[in-house]
């Protein structure tokens, strides 16, 4: 039996309890129609002498059609079971109940698949012969076959559009001809091409399809239906030029004609588990090959408009466009799932950053003088840089058993950065210039939560030292940039992190302001021992901060990586000066 891998209660309910769900989110603006799976506006008295609008479907394409219901788009929206047709009973019932509200006619919005003409179509007839005047629009924008087959091309993401266009009409009062008129002479202009990196399952079924790793389908339909062509997976330009390139070749008897010039409505929808990132590169994938076929984009709409479950793929869909059609294109709507983008003209031909602010030149990138200290900066430099590098392995292995196993290649990037700085750049003599030096370093290369943190230590240590290279002035310096970690980073000594081998640490140096002369060595080589013991005693502590706080307690039981950097670094130094027993 197939593990379940949907958050559902039930394939028999999820329909009725997704509607039960979209409806008690809506503030009070939908409804429902007892006994049928029928979402209305709540308000259906507001149609009194205007054109009423349904459309539907099967389920499993959500937004799509329930979220489009709203003033200004559909009146009510029909759903059938998950990839289903509705039955006639409840379109009827949509019907009449918008009828009886004083709707002066009703438009049905139909995707072009055999069930739905059928139970729509049937639906209207029973409507006629009660005295409802009612017309159907059939919705057909796939672009995938050259040659379709008799059921012609499918109805796909362009339907959105259609209830968008006949809405607005709709709401300015137009006449049920007209507005049939009208947006049938659109729908001309409107053309779809999906692509899918991964099948999609009706709860409580297996996969719709089979789709090796590594291939994506070109022109599958909404449904899972079979497409025209499959493929290795390319980059997102590749792929969005062969859509492009299909969807507007003239050989084939599917394509949307589009000439240089001309002017769209972009779509760019998500059939179900794209990520926003990927939405976002193949959305400016789409609009850099449009404008440059010397197409005008209008209009960018991107997201998840019409969906096939939980199908890892998109669609793009091109409405060309006039005055006219913008006009009622960016009408607003109190339709729910409507993105709304009036106006919004996509910028063609302009630059789309901005110059940021004058900054002052980085730390590390200055010219420093040299100084007594600089030698000596220099050999603890080194050493620690070797130190970390040979215990990247092992910093990663501690780091697998409790966060994502990167703590040794991190701390080896701000070693590799910190030798390359040293290869072309002299070590400043001021203490404080130095600490700033390798806090740009470290956020520039370290990255993740360790830069920020080490850039934070060493932004806060460089201004006790500035000018100042005194025992008591390091002590104070490592002090600073301690207290600037605990505050900005939210630890604490006890919570499992770098912070148990630095605190005793640092608590230890503070030693250094009242030693007397030539008891600093006997200070710094406590303090590593202090740093060694703290690190190795976090084996035993409950991680309350940092990724592994998510990890449990039983799971984590070798010492904090990060711990463990910070008492290598120390003992580093203190082998740098000299200072082993």
């Amino acid at each position: 039996m197939e593990p379940q891998r949907k958050l559902l209660n039930s394939p028999v309910s999820c329909v009725d309890e997704a509607l039960q769900g979209l409806v008690s989110s809506s503030a009070g603006s939908l409804a429902l129609l007892r006994g049928h799976r029928v979402v209305l506006g709540a308000d259906p008295h507001g149609l009194k002498g205007k054109v009423a609008l349904v459309s539907g479907g099967g389920s499993g394409h959500e937004p799509a059609h329930a979220g489009y219901v709203g003033r200004g788009m559909l009146s009510a929206a029909v759903a059938g079971g998950v990839f289903a047709s509705p039955p006639p009973t409840s379109i009827l019932a949509a019907i009449l109940s918008l009828h009886k509200a004083g709707a002066s006619g009703v438009l049905l919005i139909v995707k072009n698949y055999t069930g739905d003409r059928l139970n729509f179509g049937l639906a209207a007839e029973q409507a006629r012969n009660q005295g409802v005047a009612v017309e159907m629009v059939i919705v057909a924008d796939d672009c995938a076959f050259d040659q379709p087959s008799k059921a012609g091309r499918r109805g796909l993401c362009g339907t959105v559009l259609v209830h968008k266009l006949s809405g607005a009409l709709a709401e300015e009062g137009y006449p049920l001809a007209e507005i049939v008129s009208r947006v049938t002479e659109a729908a001309k202009g409107i053309g779809t091409l999906g692509v899918s990196l991964s099948p999609c399952s009706v709860p409580g079924c297996g996969p719709s399809f089979d789709l090796p790793p590594g291939e994506m389908e070109l022109g599958l339909g909404i449904h899972g239906e079979p497409g025209i062509k499959r493929s290795k997976v390319a980059t997102a330009d590749e792929v969005v030029k062969t859509m492009i390139d299909h969807m507007t070749n003239p050989a084939s008897q599917s394509h949307l004609p589009l000439e240089s010039g001309d002017s769209v409505v972009l779509c760019v929808n998500n059939l179900g588990a794209l990520s926003c990132l990927e939405m976002a590169v193949v959305t400016r994938a789409a609009i850099n090959s449009l404008e440059g076929r010397g197409i005008l984009v209008a209009r960018v709409m991107s997201g998840s408009f019409m969906t096939s479950l939980e199908m890892a793929g998109v669609s793009l869909t091109l409405m060309k466009t006039n005055e006219e059609i913008l006009r009622l294109f960016d009408r607003r709507t109190d339709a729910g799932a409507w993105p709304n983008l009036s106006g919004r003209e996509c910028v063609r031909g302009q630059d789309l950053s901005v110059d940021p602010p004058h900054m002052s030149t980085r730390p590390q990138d200055d010219t420093h003088a040299e100084g007594p200290l600089s030698p000596v900066m220099k050999q603890a430099l080194e050493m620690v840089c070797s130190s970390l590098l040979q215990r990247q392995e092992e910093l990663n292995a501690l780091d697998r058993a409790s966060g994502d196993g990167d703590c040794g290649n991190t701390h080896s990037q701000a070693a590799k950065a910190i030798q390359e700085w040293l290869q072309g750049h002299v070590v400043p003599g001021c203490p404080g210039q130095l600490m700033s030096v390798l806090s740009g370093l470290v956020q520039e290369r370290m990255g993740g939560s360790s830069g920020a943190l080490y850039s934070l230590f060493l932004t806060a240590a460089a201004g006790p030292l500035r000018g100042k290279s005194l025992a008591s002035d390091w002590a104070n310096a490592m002090h600073a940039g301690t207290q600037a970690m605990r505050r900005y980073g939210g630890a604490d000594p006890g919570d499992r992190t770098m912070l148990d081998a630095l605190c005793p640490a640092v608590e230890e140096l503070m030693k250094l302001t009242t030693a007397p002369p030539g008891g600093e060595m006997a200070v710094l080589q406590s303090a590593v021992k202090k740093a060694e013991l703290g690190a190795e005693s976090t084996r035993d502590l409950t991680a309350r901060a940092g990724r592994a706080s998510y990890i449990a307690a039983e799971r984590v039981t070798l010492p904090d990586p990060g711990a463990m950097a910070i008492a290598a670094i120390l003992r580093a130094v203190l082998e740098s000066l000299g200072g082993v027993e």
